[in-house]
């Protein structure tokens, strides 16, 4: 029901100037955020930004300061009940009891939400692959299992909408890999994904991506467009030395951000710089340029420009 509900709504999740404050400090600030129904959404940004306030808030686990939101039609403040029975979340910390196994842990959580038929149980269990160790007890999984087991517990009531909160945190890069296979498997179904993460690259994943930053939603829009709007020409550098090179492309007027990228350089070069600019700079100081050639944004690179 849940599914058909979110699939029949032309927008999930709705915010109006939605502000979280802690006293003075100011975690989220007037958050104006929409979002369709069948996106993953990459909710993207530093520690610290506002990125899991907001989702306590659209879960109505925290009430805002300021603003409104609505979450599957449903207003966080005041039918919070609704919009958690009809939500999936995930957090970083896996919320599992280690003591019990796999299955029981899916059993548990499925009894939470009035899902007590062991085909559905089966089902959560062959289709994230846990078949294998349905038995085991969780202290004893590795953290890939375990991030499996909290999506499956996650979404064992079918729910329209899965917000995931810094999911893949502290897992190695194979792990996140089919993790977001499994993400792109759970959208294909019908279901509304927001995925938060401070991972940049994890960004590319997404259908559309909302950057925070202390709290304030920079941009909003799919990744593609983000780049392209990226202001400036990225620059990919190879020269000898290195760090001498970086040390003068750092110092050029219209080299807007410059960094080491492996063994060569990267760098953003406002409109009116080209790579002739760089060419002359560098020559000029007796650096060794062994090619210097057109490169492709990144969303760091959109971060950092937009944060400044």
């Amino acid at each position: 029901m849940a599914l058909l509900m979110a699939n029949n709504l032309e927008t999930v999740i709705h915010t109006e100037n939605l502000t979280r404050r802690f006293g003075d400090f100011v975690a989220v600030d007037s958050l104006n955020l929409e979002v369709p129904a069948g996106q993953v959404l990459g909710y993207l940004g530093p520690n610290g930004s506002g990125k899991t306030t907001t989702i306590r808030m659209l879960l109505g686990l925290l009430h805002p300061s300021a603003g409104r939101a609505t979450v599957l039609g449903y207003d966080v403040a005041t039918q919070s009940e609704q919009v958690r029975a009809h939500t999936g979340y995930m957090s970083q910390k896996f919320a599992l009891y280690g003591e019990l196994t796999a299955r029981e842990n899916l059993i548990f959580y499925g009894g939470v939400y009035g899902v007590t038929a062991a085909a559905r149980i089966d089902e959560m269990l062959d289709s994230l692959g846990l078949h294998d160790v349905r038995n085991q007890r969780v202290a004893s999984l590795s953290t890939g299992w375990r991030q499996r087991l909290a999506l499956a517990t996650a979404i064992i009531h079918r729910p329209g909408l899965l917000f995931l909160d810094e999911p893949t945190s502290g897992v190695d890069p194979v792990a996140r890999r089919a993790f977001w296979e499994l993400i792109y498997e759970l959208s294909a179904q019908g279901i509304t994904i927001m995925v938060s993460t401070h991972y940049m690259d994890e960004a590319e994943y997404c259908t559309q991506v909302g950057i925070m930053r202390d709290g304030r939603l920079l941009a909003l829009d799919e990744p593609a467009r983000l780049k392209a709007a990226l202001p400036g020409q990225v620059w990919e550098i190879y020269a000898d030395p290195l760090l001498d090179a970086l040390e003068i492309v750092e110092q050029i007027p219209l080299v807007t951000r410059a960094g080491l990228a492996s063994d060569h350089l990267r760098a953003i070069v406002a409109e009116g710089g080209n790579a002739d600019l760089l060419h002359t700079a560098l020559a000029a100081q007796g650096v060794r340029i062994l090619a210097i050639t057109p490169g492709a944004p990144s969303m760091e690179d959109v971060f950092m420009a937009l944060s400044g």
